[in-house]
Parts: structure tokens; C-alpha cells; sequence
């Protein structure tokens, strides 16, 4: 049997990033990432939209977003190998969620919790909407919420810094897949591949994000958690807005952002839990009125193209799964991120590697988060789900 001192199954962002804190934190033993996947081809992390928001109902939610946008700001020059920096095209052209009228009371609410933290979120009025989207509809809308601090950027990118990062910090990455997870009473003991060979462990870390739960669910240990399809889009619109967008997202759900001189958007589709990544153009047929009506330069335009990729979905409360498993010693896991992913993985990554370095939480209190807390009845009610 091969050894390792920890084992991480995933090398997306959410892996690598834990991979990366782990290092960062001291810890010397020989650490292993799983990646089955090779050229990400379907990872969660590349497919995703890019968003990156403080904008939360939950003051976890809030910390974890505040702790990543001081990583993202810097992290071109901090996570540099060799002088080469590590650029995610990080554009802080702010995230805006417009409101109705049932709308503002909960946004208005929201607003106190993020200032807690320091977010300088603002609640607008509808005039004082058009001076960041000038070609806006207004008239059906009571106001929105708007942080300028916050924006999109390449989570492929990101990704890959991280995991480049890890390796020069001497973290081995095997594109391998991870069949199941080996226990011995109530202790994990390592993982077995696809083709048998056993790798041994007293520590694994489950960040297999969409294929997590079912690795999970195999040790009798099943967490609330199923792969979720969700779509994107590319247009080209006729007449080129005045300003770069916001990341902004309409009352119905429907949100977009520029992408270069592009537009990319995206809403909740209604679909059925499962592994599929086939993109319908006719799916676009939903969104286009709700564009056209709130922006009408979208009135005229050309779906150019588009991808689907998956969310690891929390089917109870949407939020992160995050910690050691109370049934099995060793057994760590951050799941369940329900789209959040990308955006907390630098709070996330960081808080596994200390809880696994020193015993505890230090630099946020992630406990909010553990797996403990369906049973406990004491659930993560995030309002503000896109």
C-alpha cells in the first residue's frame, strides 16, 4: 500500500486551494491530490460564472467573502511562482441584485449584516441605479443592492494558480480516480483507486465537489448533497452597452455580466438532480424576454454560444458542508457549496488546514458550517441564492 500523510480527493479549486493552506500552515507530511479529471475538462470550477460577491444574508457567508476578496485583490503578486504572477483577470466592476418593492425590506436586513463586517454594500434607489447601468429599466423596480468591491474574475485561473502553488510547495497531484474511500471501525484509513491500488492515510479531505456525495454515501455516510445542472450563455448584442456591467441579477433570478466585449448570462434552471453536461440553445428561450425587458440593447442580439456545468447542490439549506465528520475520525470534507465554491474557497481552504494543523478554527469560526447541524436542526438559512 502507498502512504500519505493527507489525502485530498479533488484537485479543483476548493482541493487545491486546502492543498495550498495546508502548506501555508505548516504542515511538512506528505500530502496527495486526486484528480481524476486531468484537463478539468468537467470540473465544477472552469464551468462556473465567475461571480465573486459580498453580498450575503449570513454573517458566515459574509466573513468567508471578506476573507477572499483580501486574497483575490492580491493574489496575482502573492501566489507568483518564479516572478511569473498568477493573473485571474479579477474585475472589481461591482455585483448588484435588483429589487421589487416585497423585495427591499429583506435586502434592507441584509445590508445591516454586511456592514457588521465591513462590506460597503449600498441600497439604491432606482435613479441612482442608472449611472451604473444607464441603459437599466427601471420602471417595475424599487431599488437594488450594490457593492463595488465586488465583480467577477477567471476561476479557471484561480484554480490553476492554486494548484501550480501547492505543487511548488511539494504537494504531489495523481490523475487518478478514487473509486472509494477505506475505513477500519470508525476511522478513515485511506482511499482505493479504480484500478485497486490503495493509497493509506489517517486524514482524507472529500472536496470531489458533484462526485463527493456519492463517495461519501458508499461508507454509509450520506450527506445532503446531488449534482445540480446549471447553464451559461454567450451573446453578442447589436448596440454595445455604455458601461461594463456589474454582475447583476434581475428579481426573476436571470443574471449577467460582460465577458471582454461579450455578455454571458445565466438563471436557475428547473432540472432534475444528475451528471449532464449537454447546453440546450432552446433553454435560452426563457431568458431572452427577461433580458430584452430589462436591458434593452438585448433586444437584438446573437446567442453565440454557451456551456453546462454542475453545482455540488445542498438540497437542505444551500450552504457548505465543511469539517470532520463526527462518525469518522479523519474523515474531512467541503461540499455542498451550491455555487459558492469558487468565491469561499480561499476562507475554506484555509480553515480546513488549520483545523487540521491546530485543532481548531482561528482565522474564521467555519463551525456554522459543520455537517452536525442537519441533525441539530440548526440550518444555514442564506436568503440571497442565486
Amino acid at each position: 500500500m502507498h502512504k500519505a500523510d493527507i489525502i485530498i480527493v479533488g484537485g479543483g479549486v476548493m482541493g487545491s486551494s486546502t492543498a495550498y493552506a495546508l502548506r501555508m500552515n505548516g504542515f511538512e507530511g506528505r500530502i496527495v491530490v486526486f484528480e481524476k479529471d486531468a484537463t478539468y475538462q468537467y470540473a465544477s470550477t472552469p464551468r462556473s460564472a465567475g461571480g465573486f460577491r459580498q453580498l450575503y444574508s449570513t454573517s458566515i457567508n459574509v466573513q468567508l467573502s471578506r476573507y477572499s476578496l483580501h486574497v483575490y485583490k492580491d493574489f496575482a503578486d502573492n501566489m507568483a511562482i518564479n516572478g511569473e504572477r498568477a493573473e485571474i483577470d479579477f474585475k472589481q466592476r461591482g455585483y448588484l441584485f435588483l429589487a421589487t418593492e416585497s423585495m427591499m425590506p429583506y435586502f434592507a436586513k441584509q445590508l445591516r449584516t454586511q456592514h457588521e463586517y465591513g462590506v460597503p454594500s449600498e441600497l439604491l434607489t432606482p435613479k441612482e441605479l442608472l449611472p451604473i447601468i444607464p441603459e437599466l429599466e427601471i420602471g417595475d423596480l424599487a431599488g437594488g443592492l450594490y457593492c463595488h468591491e465586488d465583480g467577477y474574475l477567471d476561476p479557471y485561473s484561480v484554480m490553476q494558480a492554486y494548484r501550480k502553488k501547492a505543487q511548488a510547495l511539494g504537494v504531489e497531484y495523481i490523475a487518478e480516480e478514487v473509486e472509494s474511500l477505506v475505513t477500519e471501525g470508525a476511522g478513515i484509513t485511506g482511499v482505493r483507486l479504480t484500478d485497486g491500488v490503495m493509497y493509506g492515510s489517517r486524514i482524507v479531505i472529500n472536496c470531489a465537489g458533484a462526485w463527493g456525495a456519492a463517495l461519501s454515501e458508499k461508507m454509509g455516510l450520506p450527506v445532503p448533497v446531488v449534482p445540480l445542472k446549471r447553464q451559461m450563455y454567450v451573446l453578442d448584442t447589436a448596440r454595445q452597452l455604455e458601461r461594463k456591467l456589474p454582475l447583476t441579477i434581475d428579481p426573476t433570478g436571470v443574471y449577467f455580466r460582460h465577458e471582454g466585449e461579450k455578455v454571458v448570462a445565466g438563471f436557475s434552471d428547473d432540472v432534475p438532480p444528475g451528471m449532464d453536461f449537454t447546453w440546450k440553445r432552446s433553454s435560452f428561450d426563457t431568458l431572452w424576454p427577461i433580458l430584452a425587458h430589462r436591458v434593452p440593447n438585448f433586444e437584438q442580439l446573437k446567442l453565440e454560444s454557451g456551456w453546462a456545468g454542475l453545482y455540488d447542490f445542498n438540497t437542505v439549506d444551500q450552504n457548505a458542508i465543511i469539517g470532520e465528520h463526527p462518525m469518522m475520525k479523519g474523515y474531512f470534507m467541503a461540499l455542498g457549496f451550491s455555487g459558492h465554491g469558487m468565491q469561499q474557497a480561499p476562507g475554506v481552504g484555509q480553515g480546513l488546514a488549520e483545523l487540521i494543523c491546530r485543532g481548531k478554527y482561528e482565522t474564521i469560526d467555519l463551525t456554522p458550517l459543520r455537517i452536525e447541524r442537519f441533525a441539530e436542526n440548526d440550518l444555514v438559512l442564506e436568503n440571497a441564492i442565486v
